[in-house]
């Protein structure tokens, strides 16, 4: 079963990221040591897409180098 999209917000946050606001549904998580902004859309409760669960994963790994 897939994460929700809350789940994805909590380790972002958690990591560091900052909400840096967005469109609609649209969240933008921004770090000092990351190379891009990472977007979530999606109300808190749907279940994240795999291509949000890959960004989400990418981003984590790229601030433990």
């Amino acid at each position: 079963m897939p994460p929700k999209i809350r789940d994805l917000i909590t380790e972002l946050e958690k990591a560091g990221f900052v909400n840096c606001g967005g469109k609609g549904s649209h969240r933008n998580f921004a770090h000092p040591r990351a190379q891009k902004p990472i977007t979530i859309s999606g109300k808190l409760g749907d279940d994240a897409k795999h291509y949000q669960v890959r960004a989400v994963r990418l981003a984590l790994e790229e601030l433990k180098k």
